[in-house]
C-alpha cells in the first residue's frame, strides 16, 4: 500500500485543543480516520521547528491521499503538506523508463 507523510501546521485554536485535550486523542483521531478509509497509521510525531507534527501513513491510493488532504486543510484548523513516499523498489523501476524528454533550447 502507498505511503504518505503529512507535515501539519495547526492553527493557534487548534493548539489550544491540543493542549486541552491531550497529543494521544489527536494521534487516536488520525488513527480511526485513516483505519476507515481502508489505511494504516504507521506513526504519529509532534515536532519542533517548522513543522508542528509529521505523519507518517499506508492509504490506499493517491484519491484517498488527496481526499485526506483536501478534508484536513479545508477544516481550517490544520494545514498540511502531503508527500508521496516511493519505496526503493519503485525507484527500480521507474528508473527502467526512459522518456523522450528534450530539456528547452536542445535542438
Amino acid at each position: 500500500m502507498p505511503k504518505y507523510l503529512f507535515m501539519a501546521n495547526y492553527s493557534a485554536e487548534s493548539a489550544k485543543a491540543i493542549m486541552s485535550n491531550g497529543g494521544t486523542a489527536r494521534r487516536t483521531a488520525i488513527e480511526k480516520m485513516v483505519s476507515e478509509l481502508g489505511g494504516r497509521l504507521e506513526s504519529f510525531h509532534f515536532a519542533f521547528g517548522d513543522n508542528d507534527a509529521y505523519v507518517l501513513v499506508e492509504l490506499p491510493d493517491n484519491k484517498t491521499a488527496t481526499a485526506v488532504a483536501l478534508t484536513v486543510n479545508g477544516s481550517g484548523a490544520v494545514t498540511t503538506r502531503t508527500v508521496a513516499l516511493l519505496t526503493p523498489e519503485e525507484v527500480d523501476e521507474a528508473s527502467k523508463i526512459r522518456p523522450a524528454y528534450r530539456p528547452p533550447g536542445a535542438s
